[in-house]
């Protein structure tokens, strides 16, 4: 992955369907905010041994964050709270 970093898990409720996500360092998002298409900029995010398409996605204080599926939280054995080191790097928008 060209970029990696450490995060919390965190989670917001969204009319009851919650997000866990990790806030991405503004440091390293900033420089790819000129690929942003409707604010989400294409990569691929690794956790562990997984791998998935995503984007960034605004979190609207001019930061980004990555949502982590059900299946990479399940296979990472992730909880609210935790420290996890992630990685992502920007994909062609398909």
């Amino acid at each position: 992955m060209s970029e990696t970093f450490s995060g919390v898990v965190e989670i917001f409720d969204k009319e009851n369907m919650p997000w866990w996500f990790v806030r991405v360092p503004k440091n390293l998002s900033t420089p790819y905010e000129h690929l942003a298409d409707r604010g989400l900029i294409a990569v691929t995010a690794c956790v562990g041994k997984n791998s998935w398409a995503t984007s960034l996605l605004p979190y609207g204080d001019n930061t980004h964050f990555i949502a982590l599926p059900a299946k990479v939280r399940k296979a990472n054995d992730i909880t609210l709270g935790d420290t996890l080191s992630v990685g992502f790097e920007i994909r062609k928008r398909q």
